[in-house]
């Protein structure tokens, strides 16, 4: 990974952390086409301190790299649970909104020379809102007949839990075949060679929109899921 500083170039942060490309959005910082000027210069010119925008920049990159290393190991249902909820639930959360409006731009500006854009933008707005309504219906109701059976493995909360869990990987089957639509038609997310900063801004986050949740199917599916259905 680069040692960022002041002196880099803003499109080469946004590379290494792409979760800045919002910072700079909301700086009014071109990351864009003219994002291959050093940050301090980037600041300056918007009248801000460089010192400080480099700050929000660190901050950003710490937190990504503390999600990185939220990897289960030995968890209990519980410790999982809790482990889902707190890295893949919160990153939903936090990414599908704040993605929204580069796909939104990019199939705007770019959709007549690059019509697949169109169906990008389709696949991502269903999706967001599947694993949005999907992440509530865990965290609200599974999530908790889970733990309840864990604690009470008794006949009557299995049976409550287990259509549950069988409508809950039918959802993750459905994710899972509208990311694989994504990188078909996104040439394994590969931007064209012409592409602006905004372009392979998208295609660099929906990447790790879809590791994300195979990571996340990954672990409800085969762990989770499992371990429950060894309890019942």
């Amino acid at each position: 990974m680069t040692e960022l500083s002041v002196e880099t170039n803003v499109s080469e942060i946004v590379k290494e952390v792409p979760q800045t490309g919002d910072l700079f959005r909301k700086l009014r910082i071109d990351f864009c086409c003219g994002g291959k000027i050093p940050l301090r210069t980037a600041a300056i010119d918007q009248h801000l301190d460089p010192d400080e925008v480099f700050e929000k920049v660190k901050g950003i990159q710490s937190k990504q790299t503390e999600y990185k290393q939220l990897l289960p190991t030995s968890l209990d249902e519980k410790a999982l649970i809790e482990h889902i909820q707190t890295k893949h639930h919160a990153y939903l959360r936090e990414e599908l909104p704040s993605l929204t409006p580069y796909i939104t731009k990019v199939s705007k500006v770019h959709g007549e020379n690059h019509p697949h854009l169109m169906r990008v933008k389709e696949i991502f707005t269903v999706l967001k809102r599947e694993l949005i309504d999907h992440t509530d219906d865990e965290d609200h109701v599974v999530f908790p007949l889970i733990n309840q059976f864990i604690e009470n493995p008794t006949e009557e909360h299995a049976k409550e839990l287990q259509p549950h869990v069988l409508e809950l990987e039918e959802e993750h089957e459905n994710a899972g075949n509208l990311l694989k639509e994504l990188r078909v038609i996104t040439d394994n997310f590969t931007p064209p060679e012409s592409a602006c900063g905004t372009f392979r801004l998208v295609y660099q986050r929906l990447e790790q929109l879809e590791k994300d949740t195979f990571e996340h199917i990954h672990l409800e599916n085969n762990i989770l899921f499992e371990n429950v259905r060894t309890a019942i």
